[in-house]
């Protein structure tokens, strides 16, 4: 079993926090998606056949497709690769863009699983952040969605954003729990150089939350979505029983994908590759029968690596005898050595076969894994 990821880069404008490859040259989008196509058919090869069970429609955002350009998408998809009946197929969603119109539309698509970016429903903070919808735009394409049958909608939030206080907080989080959606992403903000918002810092005029306060938040996040019911299944991330992201979650587990378009990056389980973070040289490739990545083979202690970032950060945790299976006894022995003293503190626990971080661990996941990594 595989998935396909396939990055879209266009917005109508750029939130200013944000540094995932996109561009607001919506002109080009007939051009991108003809080249995707022929992307995904010039590797059809990359997963061996492999059966697919997620599809992620990322970005940029997704939803300025229209439905044309959508049917392209999926008609080349289906075509090439074997999509299995009950695969989660996930779509990216700007809320101002779920009007009446488009929602309906999305629903004679094979999507069963909507993502919805809504961040926060604090008014001054949206505009602050540039996000095109209002709240109640939000809370409107939200119901909208479930009232035409999508019964798998996730919402991402972002905490630690300028001016936020445990109150807004708090706010925002029983706005969330009120909707019921089915999962829910929440998102430390991330000052990154080279951003309008890493800019305004510079500039004075914001500033990051402090240690406390980003503390705080994380634990009030925790507890509030664990008491309304959802599952913490990874850092990040909780949802309601049993509706965790299949996608996502195949990143975690290693599973194979196939990444299509500029900046999307693959994994064969031996080595990673990634497109260029260019449309322009993107097209250009593909228009020539080529392809414009970077490649990095994977050795085994980088692979051992991967494992342990990816696997301590849910709650299934790392299975030791998996471990010591697929990377052999010397990387085995020094994960339980860098791993006692962790064990011996309380913020790691070894249960049968699996080490998992316990729920204060949680709040140092990155030192922990920093020392479970291989140097």
């Amino acid at each position: 079993m595989a998935g396909i990821y396939i990055h879209t880069p266009f917005c109508k404008r750029r939130c200013i926090y944000c540094d995932f490859f996109s561009t607001t040259q919506s002109d080009k989008k007939p051009a991108y998606v003809h080249a995707l196509c022929q992307e995904l058919d010039m590797r059809k090869n990359y997963l061996k056949g492999e059966d697919i069970e997620t599809i992620y429609l990322g970005g940029g955002t997704p939803s300025q497709l229209s439905q044309e350009e959508l049917e392209k998408i999926f008609s080349t998809l289906y075509n090439i690769y074997k999509v299995n009946d009950d695969a989660e197929i996930t779509l990216e969603a700007n809320p101002d863009d779920l009007t009446p119109e488009y929602v309906h539309m999305l629903r004679t698509l094979p999507i069963n699983r909507i993502s919805m970016g809504i961040q926060t429903f604090q008014e001054e903070t949206l505009k602050l952040l540039h996000r095109r919808h209002t709240a109640q735009q939000a809370i409107e394409a939200f119901q909208r969605c479930h009232e035409v049958g999508f019964q798998n909608i996730s919402i991402d939030l972002m905490y630690g954003l300028p001016r936020e206080t445990l109150e807004t907080w708090k706010q925002d989080l029983q706005q969330a729990i009120s909707l019921r959606p089915e999962h829910i992403s929440a998102y430390h903000l991330i000052y990154e150089e080279g951003t309008a918002l890493w800019k305004l810092k510079e500039q004075h005029q914001v500033e990051e939350a402090n240690e406390d306060l980003s503390v705080t938040l994380f634990r009030t996040l925790i507890d509030e979505l664990t008491r309304a019911g959802y599952e913490h299944y990874e850092i990040s991330n909780f949802c309601l029983p049993g509706l965790h992201s299949r996608h996502n979650s195949s990143y975690w587990i290693g599973k194979k994908y196939l990444g299509c378009g500029p900046s999307a990056h693959s994994f064969n389980g031996t080595s990673r590759q990634w497109n260029v973070a260019s449309l322009d040289k993107y097209i250009h490739a593909i228009q020539q029968g080529k392809l414009d990545y970077e490649i990095e083979e994977l050795d085994i202690n980088t692979r051992y690596n991967d494992y342990v970032i990816t696997t301590i950060r849910t709650h299934w945790g790392m299975s030791l005898s998996h471990l010591r299976s697929t990377y052999g006894e010397d990387l085995y022995q020094y994960c339980l050595r860098m791993a006692k003293p962790h064990l011996e503190q309380g913020v790691l626990v070894m249960k049968e076969d699996t080490l998992k971080l316990t729920q204060e661990g949680i709040f140092i996941s990155d030192g922990i894994m920093s020392d479970l990594l291989w140097v």
